[in-house]
This record gives structure tokens, C-alpha cells and sequence, in this order.
């Protein structure tokens, strides 16, 4: 620790957690993270692979399941090094300024896929409504457009919050309650005055995330409106099943996510094992089942994902 005005410290260092209670079985836990992130690296890697080398496949949905495997593979090699280290070397400590990189990281990350998520909402409603100008409105250029817009958005509502968080006194713990860093962890361990900081992190969820999920309500609002006007019910049920794979994304990334952010905000006394177990799933359910849910559903790309393992 570093002194500051002769008479409070701040931490350079803080010491990350496991599963709570479960130190000794960390080695074991160790086994099925590592299975995790190698199957979700895998999975997202094969889907990049397969939409690169198959021209037939740059149309746009697939080039928005594309941004969504990059995004995942972001949280992966974000969080990576920290959650293996503490399970396999019950390496706990992270210094300050690492610490503050992976929060802007990973929140970067979590803006860009949130906006990649209602871009795939657009792309449904524009191929259900209108099927016949859907190539001529979302070209490749536009979505190149709208994959850089999100990720200046991102980056740029994001910059504050590292300037933030250095500027606090951490005179408090220094053992943060996740086994990587989150910003609404390290703020509660701050000295100094964070309304700043809330306030400015409540606006960016709003404007960002919130944002995201009333315009895909709206969307799947029209989506609804425009099935339920097709007379035949069987065409109905067939434009409804080119939605459930990105339903099944938006349940998995909004609902652990919404839900740990309401619980370190308004529910201090909950259980610090259901934090740690949504922290998890937050992070690691997304990167590895959306290249599974895309692959069963999309009957294009599991025959190339066969093809390609079976050569």
C-alpha cells in the first residue's frame, strides 16, 4: 500500500476470490472451467473459421454471428488468465491498474455485444418483414458501418470510468468477492465519495444496455405483429423459428447479467455463493452456448461444421 496525505493508504493490490468456502477443491474446479473456456474458445473459433472461408455465407445474419463470436472470444481472453490462475496456481493477487484494465475490458466488451445483439434483432424483423428488400437494406457495407458505430460507442461511453475509478481511495479491503474484476465490486471497497461514479454508471447502462433492450422489445414487438398477420399457421411457426437462436442469446447474456447487477446494488445480504455462481454464468454461459445453440438451429452452418470435421 501507498500512503496518501500522510494519514490514508490506498491499495495497489487486491486480492481476488474464488468459490466461497471451496479453497481446498480448487485444483478440481479447475478441470471444468478449463473445459469451458476450451470448448467455448473452440466453438467460437470454428464459427469465425467456417463464416471466413465460405463465401456463401456473407449474407448478414451470419455476418452478425460472426461480431457475436469476436465479442464472446473478447470476454473469454479477458477473464481468462485471472478465474485459471486463482483455480489452478491460487494466484489471487492483481494489482490496481490490471485490475482497472480488465473492468474497462470486459464492460467494452459487454456494450459491444449488447449493441450486436439488437443489430441481430433488426436483422430478424427486416427478413420477416420484408424479405424481399432484406439484401438491399442490410449490405455489407452498412453492417461493416454498424459493427464499427458499435464499437466507437463502446469504447468512447467507456473512457470515463478507468479515470474514475484511479482517481478513489481504497482505504478499505482489498479482497474483491469475484475471481476477476467488476466495477460494482471494487467501487464498494472505495473511501471515497462514489456518487459520481454510480451515477455515471447507472446513465451508461440505461443509455447502453437499458437502451439495447427496449429497441429489441420493439423489434420482436414487430416481428410478432407481422407473423401473427400470415394466414397460414405453418408459415407462421417457420418465421418464429428463425428467431429462437437469438432469443435464447438475448436470455442468456441480459438475464445473469441484469440479475448481478441488481443484486450489488439493492441486495447487499445475498449470498456471496449465488453472486460468484451468476458471475459465472454471466461470463461464461454466453461464449459457450451461442456457437452451440447457432449450430444446431442453422442448418447451413452445421453442414459445414460436419464437413469440416468429418474431411
Amino acid at each position: 500500500m501507498s500512503a496518501v496525505n500522510g494519514s490514508e493508504f490506498t491499495h495497489t493490490v487486491f486480492l481476488l476470490t474464488g468459490i466461497h468456502q471451496q479453497e481446498d477443491a480448487h485444483l478440481w474446479i479447475s478441470i471444468p472451467f478449463s473445459l469451458i473456456y476450451a470448448m467455448s474458445i473452440v466453438g467460437n473459433s470454428v464459427i469465425l473459421f467456417i463464416i471466413k472461408t465460405n463465401p456463401s455465407l456473407y449474407e448478414p445474419m451470419y455476418i452478425f454471428l460472426s461480431m457475436l463470436a469476436l465479442t464472446d472470444l473478447g470476454f473469454l481472453i479477458g477473464t481468462m488468465p485471472t478465474i485459471l490462475g486463482i483455480y489452478f496456481f491460487n494466484f489471487k493477487e492483481i494489482s490496481l491498474h490490471a485490475c482497472i484494465a480488465q473492468v474497462y475490458f470486459i464492460a467494452t466488451f459487454q456494450c459491444t455485444e449488447s449493441a450486436v445483439l439488437l443489430f441481430m434483432s433488426f436483422d430478424r424483423f427486416i427478413a420477416i418483414s420484408n424479405p424481399l428488400r432484406y439484401a438491399s437494406i442490410l449490405t455489407l457495407p452498412r453492417i461493416a458501418k454498424m459493427g464499427l458505430v458499435s464499437v466507437i460507442r463502446s469504447v468512447t461511453i467507456l473512457l470515463p470510468l478507468p479515470v474514475f475509478l484511479r482517481q478513489f481511495q481504497y482505504c478499505r479491503s482489498n479482497v474483491l468477492s469475484h475471481s476477476y474484476c467488476r466495477n460494482e465490486d471494487i467501487v464498494k471497497l472505495a473511501c471515497s465519495d462514489i456518487r459520481g461514479c454510480g451515477m455515471y454508471g447507472l446513465i451508461v447502462r440505461i443509455l447502453t444496455m437499458g437502451l439495447d433492450v427496449l429497441l429489441i422489445f420493439f423489434s420482436y414487438v414487430m416481428i410478432l405483429k407481422t407473423v401473427l398477420s400470415i394466414a397460414s399457421p405453418a408459415e407462421c411457426l417457420k418465421a418464429l423459428n428463425t428467431c429462437v437462436s437469438h432469443l435464447c442469446a438475448i436470455l442468456l447474456f441480459y438475464i445473469p447479467e441484469f440479475s448481478l447487477s441488481v443484486i450489488h446494488r439493492f441486495a447487499n445480504g445475498t449470498s456471496p455463493l449465488l453472486r460468484i455462481l451468476l458471475s459465472y454464468i454471466s461470463l461464461l454461459a454466453p461464449p459457450l452456448m451461442n456457437p452451440i445453440v447457432y449450430s444446431v438451429k442453422s442448418k447451413h452452418l452445421r453442414a459445414r461444421i460436419i464437413k469440416m470435421f468429418t474431411k
